[in-house]
């Protein structure tokens, strides 16, 4: 394990220490800065610092992209995050909680999914009442299979 130097505590951080330290590529701190998801800093001669806070806020965005949360929810939540300070267990509890119910409606949703998925394979139909999953919108299945709006101007 490394150790740290007292004199580098609080001292920012090249794009590539944070690319290192984070376990994530400089493409993608960069793509994170260019969304807005962190932050940073150009010193003297125009390169780019990043105060240390950087590293927990790409591990939280790292863990919600696993998760399969948008960029924009992420970056929603980071922004009610104070800048400059590491975030919090209490500022990852009331994400996650959050991102929880998101989860779970999604989860729902895949359930619901794979239950209709034995009765769509191969039915060649795209207006019975039991396939939602190819044109979920389809008001007019209702009324049975085929054109339902020909000759209507």
């Amino acid at each position: 394990m490394a150790r740290i130097n007292p004199q580098d505590i609080g001292k920012p951080l090249a794009v590539g220490e944070v690319a290192a330290r984070s376990g994530v590529a400089v493409s993608a701190v960069h793509f994170y800065e260019a969304k807005g998801l962190i932050h940073s800093q150009r010193n003297a001669g125009n390169q780019r610092r990043y105060a240390r806070d950087v590293l927990r806020r790409i591990a939280v965005i790292k863990v919600a992209q696993r998760l399969g949360i948008s960029l924009a929810s992420i970056h929603a939540a980071l922004a009610e995050l104070p800048e400059g300070r590491t975030p919090t267990v209490a500022d990852w509890a009331r994400l996650s909680k959050r991102w929880k119910t998101d989860l779970d409606q999604r989860i729902n949703q895949l359930i619901e999914l794979r239950e209709q998925l034995g009765d769509c394979i191969g039915c060649g139909c795209l207006s019975i009442k039991a396939c939602k999953l190819r044109n979920p919108l389809d008001t007019l299945s209702e009324e049975g299979a085929g054109a339902r709006l020909l000759g209507v101007e």
